[in-house]
């Protein structure tokens, strides 16, 4: 099975979601994990839409990108672009690929009612579906 470690700011809500979304869909070839470059705690509005479409990501916590030195990745997602620039070095050949996510909160700032908060998410969501459905071969495409 492929390592493969997704990786945002805050380990809050787009690594989040890649990671319930693979344990989801490809927990035969794929073991997920997240995390962040800071720690902002699980969004409570990614925790609930990603329960609309059937994954339980309320069990996942946020954590820091340090607290995994010692797993050899594969690879490592990066899904937001502060990320991607400090991205830190990992121990073998894990493979570091952006694929970047519009920020569900950043999106949701304006939002009128918090049903159109969670329009936001969902798209956001719907995306990194879309992505995690193509692994593993996304990924070696990218490498």
């Amino acid at each position: 099975m492929l390592k493969v470690l997704f990786l945002c700011t805050g380990n809050s809500c787009r690594s989040q979601m890649a990671q319930g979304w693979a344990k989801h869909l490809k927990k035969d070839s794929i073991e997920a994990y997240s995390a962040g470059i800071e720690v902002h705690g699980l969004n409570p509005n990614a925790v609930t839409v990603m329960a609309e479409v059937g994954i339980d990501i309320s069990g996942q916590k946020s954590q820091n990108v340090s607290e995994f030195n010692d797993i050899k990745f594969d690879y490592v997602v990066t899904v937001c672009g502060h990320a991607n620039e400090n991205c830190p070095i990992f121990k073998g050949d894990a493979k570091v690929i952006h694929v970047g996510f519009d920020d569900p909160p950043a999106l949701a700032k304006n939002a009128e009612s918090s049903e159109e908060a969670l329009d936001c998410y969902r798209r956001v969501r719907d995306e990194i579906g879309e992505f995690i459905d193509s692994l593993p071969d996304a990924l070696t495409l990218d490498a």
